[in-house]
């Protein structure tokens, strides 16, 4: 265990001589808004193995320049709430990421294998899974949560070198690659913290009208803020379903805002005025500003016939290049790449990603069949 900041220093010098290490993060997260990081793990070999205790050491700059050392690869499984994790921790932003559950997606395995599934399937290795519950904060550790901690990074350099050699061809490993590269820039993954339609996945959200949407969308942004302010649950501040109902009947006053019943006296005291002021803002607002409902169109005949044939060229070449259909894009994306292709006027949320970059050049025998 890593406790001290001399330790920490000797324990990076050496990392940053490797090629590759592996990397994972143990946290709690249930009573504050950011994860609290209990433990990080570190293995330079899978006999060079190493806990670095957070709890001890108030400075991590050290593991921020391994982090941002592109000489090193990273090899985490399911890199981007890790990624997040550190970032936060250390300042410093992780470059020249492997991620092992990523690339089984291009390995002919598939996309969201757990590591433990992976590390059975290409290693024929059981992990003990008895501390899932532990408390990471807790010190000290036990012997059984030591190895817990240590075997989640213990086998990971041996499964890069497994998944690459399992990678068809120069092709699929540049794909693999472009995939890989998305990881060195934080906005692939700090949305996890910091999302602002984050209010659309609210139970509920899709029964609303644009105004009561666009009600609920300030809430949510607002109750975000105060969130992340006093670092504490979402839920903490004010439930999901308090939100639902303020959005659904949107009180005008304090008075009206208690006769509806949807605060605690603590939580109306406290925030009972500015929730009043947001929902009037919104009220007097221009009604082009209102979100636009995140209900898409049903598929028409025959953007039904054209889905079909999409899906059923995705299968084919994954089958045939061994890689995970998942990866192309979930229902909702292509979906939406259909109805685009055949010139509905849909909101699409961002750039989609099978118009741009290796899923463009997978699908392009799909596009030059639909401009036919």
């Amino acid at each position: 265990m890593i406790t001290t900041k001399e330790q920490l220093v000797h324990l990076i010098a050496r990392a940053r001589k490797s090629d590759a290490v592996a990397l994972d993060t143990e946290f709690v997260w249930e009573r504050t808004y950011y994860p609290q990081l209990g433990l990080i793990q570190i293995a330079l070999s899978d006999e060079d193995c190493h806990l670095i205790d957070p709890c001890a050491l108030s400075d991590l700059t050290p593991l921020g320049d391994l982090l941002c050392d592109r000489g090193v690869i990273k090899i985490f499984h399911d890199a981007p709430q890790d990624l997040a994790i550190l970032n936060r921790a250390t300042g410093a932003t992780p470059q020249n990421i492997f991620d092992t559950r990523l690339a089984a997606g291009f390995a002919n395995l598939s996309a969201n294998l757990s590591l433990a599934n992976l590390i059975k399937e290409l290693l024929e290795i059981d992990l003990p899974k008895t501390e899932t519950r532990t408390n990471w904060l807790q010190r000290p550790l036990d012997d059984k949560q030591v190895d817990y901690a240590l075997d989640d990074v213990r086998y990971l350099r041996a499964l890069r070198i497994i998944l690459l050699n399992r990678v068809i061809g120069p092709t699929i490993r540049i794909w693999l690659q472009e995939e890989l590269n998305l990881l060195n820039n934080p906005n692939s993954y700090m949305g996890s913290f910091e999302n602002n339609s984050r209010y659309l996945k609210i139970r509920g959200a899709g029964t609303l009208n644009r105004q009561a949407l666009a009600i609920l969308r300030e809430l949510a942004n607002w109750r975000d803020q105060e969130a992340r302010s006093v670092d504490r649950p979402r839920s903490h501040i004010i439930p999901d379903s308090a939100l639902l109902l303020i959005a659904q009947k949107h009180p005008d006053s304090i008075e009206s805002l208690k006769e509806k019943g949807v605060l605690s006296s603590k939580a109306l005291h406290r925030h009972g005025k500015i929730i009043v002021n947001l929902v009037d803002q919104v009220l007097q607002a221009d009604p082009s500003t209102y979100p636009s409902l995140h209900q898409p169109p049903r598929l028409t005949a025959r953007e039904k016939e054209a889905m079909e044939k999409l899906t059923s060229l995705i299968n084919l070449k994954c089958e045939i290049q061994g890689i995970d259909p998942a990866l192309l894009g979930n229902s909702t994306e292509l979906k939406t790449l259909v109805k685009i292709l055949h010139g509905r006027n849909v909101e699409a949320p961002r750039q989609l990603r099978q118009t741009e970059g290796w899923r463009k050049l997978f699908l392009e025998d799909f596009f030059q069949n639909q401009k036919r």
